[in-house]
């Protein structure tokens, strides 16, 4: 039986979902010859870690355990005192992280899974990937900080999987790295990589009005507490980004057009959320309405894309074939078009759901199994 030990980095919904999906998965390994073997937790305050990481792990019963404390709001900390593990606090944990990290790595094998959302795991992963680990990521900011430390962390390329950065459990990065592998040039990506303005930009060209839309989006879960934090197209363009960097351009965010889809007056530093809804959403309507009928007059609809070509990198609102792949988007799918010298006059089509927790960590714990061959029996 292999056993892959495994540290988990965000306890929110992502790493909660991976949690169940590693204990509900324990019988359909166990047929692969596999078990993964989790041996610490951290979340925004602490780390959890057992107290021997060659011999122990933590049970699947306090595995669920961990995981309905956080889902009501309490940190790692409060079980400092209970069993057989040890609770750090974020100082002390950097230090034990190291010490686990180079007595593993290079051993046994470690993996580390960040399903964050914070930039604070990057100096942590790119320390413990030169140690000898694997790295596994739901966390976009690790890709998107400054190219030296994307460089850092592809110094062992075979030790890092990160399909849940771009398409949740969709084979966005498998597919675009088996054309690149095969010497097959791609020259064009085009992707609806949101699924909140997937909905929105589908539900529009119905003839809502767009305020009514991210309301109702807003509603049914869509967007974040404060929409802006998706209308503003930051999450799309880090996800374009990755691409971009995977196709070999060597640019930053800040490289990026970035086309928002609510002015600067209208944001955050000048608007509370709850002002936005009620008033400033309203304001935005006829230019969307305006923009939705010009292109009905062509034939076409409004998507709200990310455009990879060649050196240019760009996020915003496109004019698309009604009868293209991402014309006939409709809710809060995704969908990639990729162009190459085989896929030249019909694209590589990549659609599904991009979104969700359980998808994204389906697409880590696929990430964590493939990485299974660089551990020791």
């Amino acid at each position: 039986m292999k056993s892959i030990s495994l540290i988990l980095m965000g306890c929110g919904g992502v790493g909660r979902q991976l949690i169940q999906h590693i204990v509900a998965c324990r019988s359909h390994h166990a047929k692969q010859g596999v078990r993964l073997r989790v041996v610490g937790l951290l979340d925004s305050k602490s780390m959890l870690v057992v107290s021997d990481v060659f011999t122990m792990e933590l049970e699947d019963n306090f595995l669920m355990e961990i995981c309905r404390a956080k889902l009501g709001g309490s940190s790692l900390l409060a079980l400092r005192g209970f069993g057989q593990w040890q609770v750090f606090t974020n100082q002390e944990s950097a230090e034990k992280i190291m010490e686990i990290a180079a007595r593993l790595g290079r051993s046994t094998g470690l993996a580390f899974a960040d399903c964050s959302a914070s930039s604070e795991t990057i100096e942590v992963l790119n320390r413990v990937v030169s140690l000898g680990c694997c790295i596994v990521l739901a966390n976009k900011k690790p890709l998107t900080s400054t190219i030296e430390n994307y460089d850092k962390l592809f110094l062992h390329p075979r030790r890092i999987r990160h399909e849940s950065t771009v398409g949740a459990g969709l084979p966005v990065i498998a597919s675009l790295n088996r054309i690149i592998n095969s010497g097959d040039p791609i020259h064009l990506v085009i992707g609806s990589l949101s699924g909140t303005l997937g909905y929105v930009m589908s539900e529009v060209e119905d003839g809502k009005p767009f305020s009514q839309v991210v309301k109702a989006a807003k509603t049914l879960g869509y967007t974040e507490p404060d929409p802006r934090d998706d209308l503003s197209g930051m999450d799309v363009a880090r996800k374009a980004l990755i691409i971009a960097r995977l196709l070999g351009n060597r640019i930053s965010l800040d490289s990026i057009k970035i086309q928002s889809l609510y002015p600067e007056k209208m944001g955050p530093a000048a608007m509370s959320a709850d002002d936005f809804l009620v008033t400033g959403l309203t304001l935005l309507d006829k230019e969307i309405e305006d923009r939705v009928r010009t292109a009905s007059s062509n034939g076409n609809v409004l998507r709200y894309v990310c455009v990879i070509e060649g050196s240019r990198c760009e996020v915003g609102i496109q004019e698309l074939p009604r009868n293209s792949p991402l014309g006939r988007l409709r809710g809060s799918d995704n969908v990639v078009e990729i162009y190459s010298r085989c896929y030249k006059e019909q694209p590589l089509v990549i659609q599904g759901a991009g979104a969700g927790n359980d998808t994204t960590a389906a697409g880590v714990l696929a990430d964590i199994l493939d990485i299974q061959d660089l551990f020791s029996s």
